[in-house]
């Protein structure tokens, strides 16, 4: 435990939960301080880094570092310890998390950032801090800021995102015959009878199976990624979504057709961004010629009406559907923090790795692009 004197008459509390079940013991407080860190995503929430760390996680390698003020939570950084090849703490959330971050109160930004500074190096002591995938403007910024060691800032992930807007509006990034093309075929979906029905906490469970089956169908011979099929995947958005649907961080959507399920789909929410998920669709929309994209999109623009949210994300990956929408594209961030003298070789190692798949990629694609 580190006590962090503060400007205020309340010192700043700093621990390290490393317990499962006092993790999940957070629940309440973790959620209220969620709600009032503004950079927060919804893969920071409970729901969903609990729900992760009990279908990934390793016993004995959590690390999630807590700073109060008179008891009341006012940071978190939701860590772990691996070792590939060194020590190191990383985000929870893995791969299948699309943002990363830690969550620092709006009402103490400041105090709880040096608060959490402190803490983190503590519980680090000699390992390397690799903090992955954080949106730009995430509240580790202000952790890299106030870093006093070693340091560095690399790109990482490429995200599509659009304003949160009335389709309406969005049609408008569009030219004119493109955008005439989208009214016709949300036309057709009208015409065919198409029925957009949000699921409740109650029936989340029967829907993920129907979503998976169908997000299965979809990729079938496409390559599927491997991760979406596993018990453990479908454990975990079941146990997870549950909990956040039923708190307003997810929306989970069923679209019918002549009384059977076709599609559905699965957006995760904060207060200030919505993205989506997951989604499956049956094969025999394509022969009804059904386009799935612009069924999501006015599904998920409908949503956003009046919530306050500001940004539409279309998450990881290239897909080209999600280019039809003249999404902007920004970057995620890598941070890596070094304590003292024995981490800071390791963070200089991983940026010099970084830097040579990044060109080893680049390479490849200016090879691939020559080949056409």
């Amino acid at each position: 435990m580190t006590t962090v004197a503060s400007g205020t008459t309340t010192a700043l509390v700093g621990e390290v939960c490393a317990d499962t079940g006092r993790f999940a013991a957070l629940a309440d407080e973790w959620r209220r301080l969620h709600g009032r860190c503004r950079t927060a995503t919804p893969f920071q929430s409970h729901a969903w880094l609990h729900s992760w760390w009990t279908s990934y996680g390793v016993t004995g390698r959590l690390r999630v570092v807590l700073v109060r003020r008179g008891g009341e939570l006012v940071a978190a950084a939701p860590l772990m310890l691996v070792f590939r090849p060194f020590r190191t703490l990383v985000p929870l959330g893995g791969p299948i998390s699309d943002f990363t971050d830690v969550l620092l109160d709006d009402d103490c930004t400041e105090e709880a950032a040096r608060a959490l500074v402190t803490a983190v190096r503590e519980a680090a002591g000699g390992a390397l801090v690799d903090l992955r995938e954080v949106r730009p403007g995430g509240a580790a910024e202000r952790l890299h800021e106030r870093w006093p060691g070693a340091r560095v800032r690399l790109p990482d992930s490429a995200c599509l995102e659009l304003p949160a807007a009335p389709l309406e509006d969005l049609l408008t990034r569009l030219s004119a015959k493109p955008a005439q093309r989208v009214r016709a075929k949300l036309r057709k979906i009208d015409a065919l009878g198409v029925e957009e029905r949000p699921v409740g906490p109650e029936e989340v469970e029967t829907t993920l199976t129907s979503l998976l089956t169908l997000h299965r169908l979809q990729w079938s011979g496409r390559g599927v990624t491997p991760e979406h099929v596993r018990p453990r995947f479908a454990e975990h958005l079941a146990r997870s979504v549950r909990l956040m649907v039923a708190q307003g961080e997810a929306a989970l959507t069923e679209f019918v057709l002549d009384g059977e399920v076709v599609a559905a789909d699965l957006t995760l929410q904060s207060p200030s961004l919505a993205g989506g998920y997951l989604y499956g669709a049956h094969p025999a929309l394509r022969d009804r010629k059904v386009d799935v994209a612009a069924l999501l999109m006015r599904a998920s623009t409908r949503r956003l009406e009046g919530t306050g949210r500001t940004v539409l994300s279309l998450l990881r990956g290239n897909e080209p559907y999600k280019h039809h929408w003249r999404p902007d594209t920004v970057h995620n961030q890598r941070f890596l923090l070094a304590r003292g003298t024995r981490a800071a070789p390791l963070l200089w190692w991983c940026v010099g790795y970084a830097r040579a798949r990044g060109w080893a990629a680049a390479y490849v694609r200016e090879r691939r692009s020559g080949d056409r």
